[in-house]
């Protein structure tokens, strides 16, 4: 099987198909400090108006998903951003959009209040969110991803090299391009869950790749002679197995979570299924092939270097 496929050899097949999934959220991470926002941004990180209602019966994914955006919309003219299901009893939903005026607000509690028979003590809290406190949580989860990112190359550089610690960034960064791009594609609300997928995404992914490299490192001891990349094909190989199976469990327990959830829950959950698929695949058929090229550049750098002042010595001497 490893003689008849090779996924180093096939590695720029893999980065043609990485390059178009982070497509989307690349051009959207670049344009949006240009005023062209390609995402369903929240509440959370916009402003608006965030609205919270006691409804006295259970909050159910056709009232989240379907009747209570419907009412709304019906009601102001704006489509809500969100309707989550929220209070112990889960009786209470919380509904988000962008900024309402005083009309609008009342118009929200009448309609709210024919539907579903509440009282103005039903409703339990009307408030406006300003766009500063989301600017303050944008940079927030931008230094927290940095931050971890950071940390994580320190760490692998120190187990293993520098090379290796630089093919891990990269596919992390690939992750979570790819997870952005889900944002877009399936218009999730960009919100502060964001920054709970993106950590847990950074996390699962990296674990993935350290059982690649430590692999490389132990066939390393005993094949010196080898190739280095025929060293990591075969480590490759040997992990492939583990890196499925870890997968798909925890594929398992999210796709549950994603079918048998309330809205907010799958708005958390399907970025997650996409970070860990992509989080496999980056493991697979990137990381290895990427320490593999990075290495190979360092050392021809390194040897250039060496040559151009043996040259350059040589020179002098005479």
């Amino acid at each position: 099987m490893q003689s008849k496929f090779s996924i180093v050899k096939k590695f720029p097949i893999f980065a043609v198909i990485s390059l178009i999934l982070m497509a989307p959220g690349l051009i959207g991470l670049v344009t949006l400090p240009f005023g062209m926002n390609l995402f369903n941004m929240d509440v959370d990180f916009v402003g608006g108006t965030s609205m919270t209602f006691d409804i006295h019966e259970e909050v159910t994914s056709e009232l989240s998903g379907t009747t209570i955006p419907e009412l709304v919309e019906e009601a102001t003219g704006v489509a809500p951003s969100s309707v989550q299901k929220t209070g112990d009893n889960g009786e209470q939903v919380l509904i988000k959009c962008t900024k309402l005026d005083n009309a609008q607000q009342t118009a929200v509690v009448d309609a709210m209040q024919e539907k579903f028979g509440i009282t103005d003590d039903d409703t339990q809290n009307i408030s406006d969110v300003n766009a500063t406190i989301g600017k303050e949580m944008q940079g927030k989860a931008i230094t927290a991803a940095l931050v971890a990112v950071v940390l994580m190359l320190i760490y692998i550089t120190f187990r293993f090299e520098l090379t290796s610690g630089l093919a891990a960034v990269t596919c992390l960064a690939h992750d979570l391009l790819i997870v952005l791009s889900a944002y877009i594609v399936f218009r999730v609300p960009f919100n502060t869950t964001f920054i709970a997928v993106a950590l847990t995404i950074l996390g699962y992914s990296i674990n993935s790749s350290i059982i690649v490299f430590d692999r490389v490192r132990e066939n390393r001891k005993y094949a010196r002679r080898e190739l280095f990349e025929d060293t990591v094909e075969k480590s490759l190989w040997q992990t492939v197995g583990r890196t499925i199976n870890t997968s798909i469990t925890t594929l398992l327990t999210v796709g549950m979570i994603f079918i048998f959830g309330v809205t907010s829950l799958r708005q958390f959950t399907l970025p997650m299924i996409i970070g860990i698929i992509a989080g496999a695949y980056s493991s697979l058929f990137l990381a290895g092939s990427l320490w593999a090229k990075y290495r190979g550049l360092l050392r021809k750098n390194q040897r250039e270097k060496a040559i151009a002042k043996a040259k350059k010595s040589k020179k002098k001497a005479s």
